[in-house]
């Protein structure tokens, strides 16, 4: 069986950069931090006070006020970002066969607000007795957004939510791309969100020793691949990619961001919570994904990294990328845009896949922010290219963007120049 090309040819955002592609993009490029202090909620006496929260963000702009109330907000921000995705990719759904158009859609953790809403009025009013909100648990569920999504548009194709922690968004991505070149959908809606800027998501990744605690410079506390590194910072919102058969892209004139190559999938099996230090885990996804893209390490020009802030994981990806591409590695640009967006947990391989897909159309790579020369770290080779505080302009025919998750689970995405 021969297996179908995809294609990506819509892309839909809502994130700390900005409430579309366009102007998350714009921001992207010129290295803005989407870090500031918490307003979701009194987080004084937390040890991390701030995150990359989404700003201003109006769900009635979009969904009738009735039925806001039935929607977590991860999964507001995925109809959002699902709804400029299906627009920009110019599909009429009053055309296409809608049960060959699903959605496959991620979150790492999904509602967790609502959950914490919940639990908490009912142990305030215990002696009440409970009393739930009969929206609680379609609210909270992980796979509810890709549910949400196929409602509004009578999308009848695959619909699921693949769950990987931080690496969820990237398996979604590859679950679609599989499903579509297999012929068993026309195209997907691919993509992640997630909300978890709420005292139990902050205080639980603080209980770990997760997030940076660099209260006082919010905007500099994520910095990869620097010395004084101290933990990530929490990000929200979502991305979409809308993934689609090629030659169906092509006979309705579909405009054409990119073609995915390949994706890989590994697994650690080592920790909880930390990569393996020498990179195994990341080692196989990489091949994996060269692999499962007939690429060689010298196809690939940018690698959009997991690239975390932590102590740990930044120097095991490093290495992996060394081991995998041993030479080629010093020709790559190598960036980590969670640096400026702050780590978006389950959504955060769908925005990283985007910014891959339009370096590829754009010739341009995004930089990664809040290095300072002075802040070197003896186990970071800076012979690489991190591509530091300015993006760079450079041909860029194929990008490679990793993901990895608590539980060990690696996920990789490779996208190319779409050359007909």
């Amino acid at each position: 069986m021969e297996l179908k090309r995809v294609a990506v040819t819509g892309l839909g955002a809502v994130t700390p950069l900005g409430a579309n592609v366009e102007e998350t993009w714009k921001n992207a490029l010129a290295g803005v931090s989407g870090a500031g202090p918490i307003t979701l909620f009194d987080a004084s006496k937390f040890k991390t006070q701030f995150a990359c929260e989404v700003k201003n963000f109006d769900p009635s702009k979009f969904l009738d006020r009735k039925e806001i109330r039935k929607y977590d907000r991860y999964a507001q921000f995925a109809l959002a970002s699902a709804m400029e995705g299906i627009t920009d990719s110019g599909l009429d759904l009053e055309k296409e066969n809608l049960d060959k158009i699903g959605v496959i859609f991620s979150a790492g953790i999904g509602g967790i607000k609502t959950f914490e809403e919940e639990v908490s009025a009912y142990y305030t009013n215990i002696e009440a007795g409970p009393r739930f909100n009969p929206f609680f648990i379609p609210k909270m569920i992980a796979d509810i957004a890709a549910g949400h999504i196929s409602m509004v548009y009578g999308l009848h194709g695959p619909n699921m939510s693949a769950v990987s922690a931080c690496a969820s968004s990237t398996h979604a991505l590859g679950i679609a791309f599989d499903l579509i070149r297999l012929g068993k959908a026309t195209a997907i809606v691919a993509g992640g969100a997630e909300a978890a800027v709420c005292p139990s998501g902050v205080g639980g990744f603080n209980a770990m020793h997760a997030l940076s605690t660099r209260n006082d410079n919010p905007k500099g506390a994520s910095r990869p691949f620097s010395k004084s590194r101290d933990g990530f910072v929490m990000g929200e919102g979502s991305a979409c990619l809308i993934l689609e058969e090629l030659e169906h892209a092509k006979a309705r004139g579909a405009k054409i961001y990119a073609e995915v190559a390949g994706t890989g999938m590994s697994a650690d099996a080592y920790h909880l919570t930390a990569s393996h230090p020498d990179g195994l885990g990341a080692i196989l996804v990489m091949k994996n994904a060269l692999e499962d893209a007939n690429m060689h390490p010298e196809d690939i020009d940018y690698i959009n990294v997991h690239g975390t802030s932590t102590p740990v994981g930044d120097v095991s990806e490093m290495k992996a990328i060394k081991a995998v591409f041993g030479e080629q590695a010093y020709a790559l640009n190598i960036s980590s845009t969670k640096s400026m967006t702050g780590h978006l947990l389950g959504a955060a391989g769908a925005i990283e896949a985007l910014f891959s897909t339009l370096s590829v159309l754009n010739d341009i790579v995004p930089p990664t922010i809040n290095f300072e020369e002075g802040d070197k770290d003896p186990e970071v080779d800076y012979n690489l290219n991190f591509t530091f505080n300015k993006a760079q302009k450079r041909t860029v025919n194929a990008a490679l963007s990793n993901t990895f998750g608590f539980g060990g689970h690696n996920a990789g995405v490779i996208v190319k120049k779409y050359k007909g």
